[in-house]
C-alpha cells in the first residue's frame, strides 16, 4: 500500500506493508530515529510523534492510518526552517533543567510536552502529571522534567 504524508513540514510517500507501524516507518524508511522504541506495548512513550497536531504513540498505530496526516517528530521541531539545528523552546527547557539522563526516553516526553503545552499553554502541577502519564523515565525520578515543562511553558509565555 502506497501512504502519502507530510513529516517535519516535507511531502513524504513510502510504500508500506499493511502491518507496517508509524513508528517503523519513521524510522526504517524516512531514517528519522530521534522516535524510539522501547517497549513495543505502547507503555513507555518514546516513540510519541504528533499526529495532525494530537500526541500520538507511533507504535500504536499503522502506517496506512496516518495516509494525508501531518506527522512531527523530534526532528521536526526546530522552530526555524532556514536553522533547522535551532532548539525548539521545549528542547531548551529540558536541556537547562537537566530534565534528561540516558536520554532515551527524551524525545517522547518533549513530544507529549509540546502536545500538553498546546492545551493547557499554562498548565498546573497535576496537568503536567496527567500529560506526561504515558511516558516513562528510569533515571531522573521525574523532578527535573516537571521542572522542565515549566521551564518551557514560561519561556513560551504561559508560565507562571
Amino acid at each position: 500500500m502506497k501512504v502519502e504524508l507530510v513529516v517535519n513540514g516535507q511531502p513524504r510517500s513510502a510504500d508500506v506493508e499493511d502491518n507496517t507501524l508509524l513508528a517503523d516507518l519513521l524510522r526504517d524508511q524516512f531514517k528519522l530515529t530521534g522516535t524510539h522504541v522501547g517497549c513495543d506495548t505502547s507503555q513507555c512513550g518514546c516513540c510519541t510523534v504528533l499526529v495532525d497536531g494530537q500526541t500520538t504513540k507511533s507504535c500504536t498505530m499503522l502506517a496506512a492510518q496516518a495516509d494525508g496526516a501531518q506527522i512531527v517528530t523530534i526532528e521536526g521541531l526546530s522552530p526555524n526552517a532556514t536553522e533547522p539545528d535551532q532548539l525548539h523552546p521545549v528542547q531548551q527547557a529540558f536541556a537547562a533543567c537537566h530534565g534528561l539522563q540516558c536520554g532515551f526516553c527524551t524525545p517522547g516526553m518533549i513530544m507529549s510536552t509540546v502536545g500538553l503545552l498546546e492545551r493547557h499553554p499554562n498548565p498546573t502541577d497535576e496537568q503536567i502529571v496527567e500529560g506526561l502519564e504515558g511516558n516513562l523515565c528510569r533515571c531522573t525520578g521525574y523532578v527535573n522534567i516537571i521542572a522542565a515543562v515549566k521551564a518551557a511553558a514560561a519561556a513560551q509565555g504561559g508560565g507562571r
